[in-house]
């Protein structure tokens, strides 16, 4: 299974910390939050990677490299600007092949055991959504569910973790361009193509500079 790495947002919130750096190269325990990503996925069996880029990109392509450093053969989706979550995975189908692969948002810090997920497979046009208890600033949650099945929002709802495995026929049939992912989510929730986990370990949304210094502070430098 191959893996993607979300990691080409502008970072508005981070401000004015991403006015020079890319929200996913920002520094939490002495490391990018981006290659936690990179050295999970690499321990938990993954060999081929493809992380996009848009709002300075090129400090996400040099960071990468051919991902030979870590062992890893890591291929990087330019965009010319921001697609946002379904128009960047839809613009790297061609490097992710025709087999389910999994997709883990840049700005996330998360020890979540990919392993568990390498030989997963959806429901056909299917995906398979983590999730997790809700954090302050999400209260209402995102979804819902009910034994492996995702559903819509409700009293018992969840957050998106922002990990995920799709089939690819997930996006079949999408236009190339910016597009949301939640409209897609909901829809084939509707349809009942979407299972769920709930993970309970530790996940950060690194979404203000406040949470990044907090992040930091909790792992002091540890590597994970």
């Amino acid at each position: 299974m191959k893996a993607m790495i979300l990691a080409a947002g502008f970072g508005k919130r981070m401000l004015p910390l991403t006015q020079t750096t890319p929200k996913p190269l920002l520094q939490a325990g002495g490391r990018p939050l981006l290659e936690y990503h990179i050295i999970n996925l690499r321990d938990a069996g993954f060999t081929e990677l493809v992380v996009n880029a848009a709002y300075l990109g090129d400090q996400i392509a040099a960071f990468c490299g051919d991902g030979s450093r870590w062992g890893l053969n890591i291929t990087v989706s330019r965009e010319g600007e921001p697609l946002e979550t379904a128009g960047g995975i839809i613009q790297a189908l061609p490097l992710l092949g025709e087999a389910p692969f999994l997709v883990v948002n840049g700005d996330i810090w998360c020890p979540f055991p990919f392993h568990t997920l390498g030989q997963l497979v959806p429901r056909e046009n299917g995906a398979h959504l983590v999730l997790v208890p809700n954090p302050p600033h999400n209260s209402k949650g995102d979804f819902g569910l009910d034994g492996d099945r995702a559903t819509a929002s409700n009293s018992q709802s969840l957050t998106f973790a922002g990990i995920a495995v799709y089939q690819p026929g997930f996006f079949a049939g999408l236009s190339t361009g910016r597009a949301p992912l939640k409209p897609l989510l909901d829809d084939a929730i509707a349809m009942g193509r979407v299972s769920g986990e709930r993970y309970e370990g530790v996940w950060v949304d690194v979404g203000t500079p406040e949470r990044l210094a907090a992040l930091d502070q909790e792992i002091g430098g540890q590597i994970h």
